[in-house]
């Protein structure tokens, strides 16, 4: 095998053959979208090699398909075998000459949004960035509400302003009071913010009426894919009492490109942390194997410049538990749905996922390496998130980058 050929993908690649995430994918020559596999800095067409190779029916079409809901709502054991079909193309001499031709360079392509969302659920899983931000906004009183450590908190977000890392933020505009206003105002959010999250992809329905037990999570979760819920804090403020967020969230949630499989991330799975609270029987996991923590190291990067690491390992409710809680009253899953972790946070001052954490809300800018300060974004600010997780032999599990640029409000 010479330096150049497309399988020269070192093992140690975040992108190798232990990975092979989902994305889709268009290109000038050929801009009909369809289903990728990334390897290293290529990109496989998944449709074409299925045909090229003489894959079984069901993962040709599956693969053939414009997005991933076709394969979402195959189901796990459709997964599992589409999955050892692909390690096979890339790892067997025999189908290098069909498949070889069919990897892109990355270069060359243009990523779309994977899955259509069907519905979207945002969490609020951690617990140190619950309590900082209780801090921050009920100051003197206790930082975690009364039910936080009982179930895990989340509200239902808009679909259809899910975007594909990369496309343009324009700053919101909404309802605005300031401590000492005697009345609010209207104009462009003044505390723009970021979330690093996780995303978690779900496929094989559920019938409404029924419950999702955590040990059949796994039957449900697909992927997982980086997630960036930005946030207009002062509009927030205002209107979330008493029914949540909602203007202040809804205006955008960016996702990364590429959904990294959940069997691509067994060595990464870990206990969560220890829990002082004891738990109804249908979110108490002790006994759930394996756990469903995942340690996953994560980058939040303004501008080029790293402001902080969260540490997905560190967070309180896991993805078990919260797709327990949001089918316990009989809410029934869809192909595409799409929850998140709410914002990643450690307990360290440098392992926070938000601005708002970051500054102590608004009141200690951070300092930028231009010598410039942020309290929270700018127009022309671009955030990034990255990470990766514990792959086989100590090799690094890649999840890619969720990116998005802030634009200024419009009229």
């Amino acid at each position: 095998m010479s330096a150049e050929s497309p399988f020269a993908v070192p093992d140690d690649d975040p992108f190798g053959v232990h990975n092979l995430p989902y994305g889709v994918f268009r290109t000038a020559a050929q801009p009909r979208p369809r289903i990728g596999v990334r390897f290293g800095d290529r990109v496989l067409d998944a449709g074409a090699a299925a045909w090229a190779v003489g894959a079984p029916a069901e993962v040709v079409e599956l693969l053939a398909a414009p997005l991933l809901n076709p394969l979402l709502a195959a189901g796990r054991p459709a997964w599992t075998r589409v999955r050892a079909a692909l390690t096979e193309w890339m790892t067997a001499e025999e189908h290098r000459a069909a498949v070889g031709p069919l990897l892109v360079p990355l270069a060359e392509v243009a990523l779309e949004l994977p899955f259509e969302v069907a519905d979207y659920v945002d969490f609020y899983a951690s617990e140190h960035h619950a309590a900082n931000v209780g801090r921050i906004f009920r100051p003197g009183a206790e930082p975690l509400t009364p039910n936080w450590k009982h179930l895990p908190i989340g509200y239902h977000g808009r679909a259809g302003t899910v975007v594909v890392s990369g496309s343009p933020v324009v700053r919101p505009c909404g309802q605005r009071k300031a401590a000492g206003e005697a009345a609010p105002s209207y104009g462009p959010s003044l505390r723009l913010d970021v979330e690093a999250e996780l995303g978690f992809v779900v496929g094989g329905a559920s019938e409404r009426g029924s419950r999702v037990a955590m040990a059949a999570a796994d039957d449900h979760v697909f992927g997982v894919c980086l997630l960036n819920d930005w946030s207009a804090r002062d509009v927030q403020a205002w209107e979330y009492v008493p029914l949540g967020p909602f203007l202040g969230k809804s205006f955008a949630t960016s996702v990364s490109p590429w959904v990294v499989p959940l069997d691509a991330l067994s060595h990464a799975r870990t206990a969560p942390p220890a829990r002082d609270t004891p738990l109804l029987p249908y979110l108490d996991d002790s006994d759930v194997r394996p756990p469903c923590g995942l340690d996953i190291a994560m980058e939040l990067r303004l501008n080029g410049h790293t402001l902080s690491r969260p540490p997905f390992a560190a967070m309180y409710w896991t993805y078990a538990q919260m797709l327990a809680h949001l089918t316990v009253n009989g809410a029934s899953l869809r192909p595409g749905d799409l929850f998140a972790s709410g914002t990643v946070s450690g307990p360290e001052p440098d392992g926070v996922g938000a601005l708002i954490e970051l500054t102590r809300g608004g009141e200690r800018p951070v300092e930028l390496p231009d010598g410039t300060r942020r309290a929270f974004l700018a127009d022309g600010d671009e955030v990034v998130i990255a990470a990766t997780a514990p792959g086989p032999a100590g090799v690094r599990i890649g999840l890619g980058e969720v990116a998005g640029r802030i634009e200024p409000a419009r009229p």
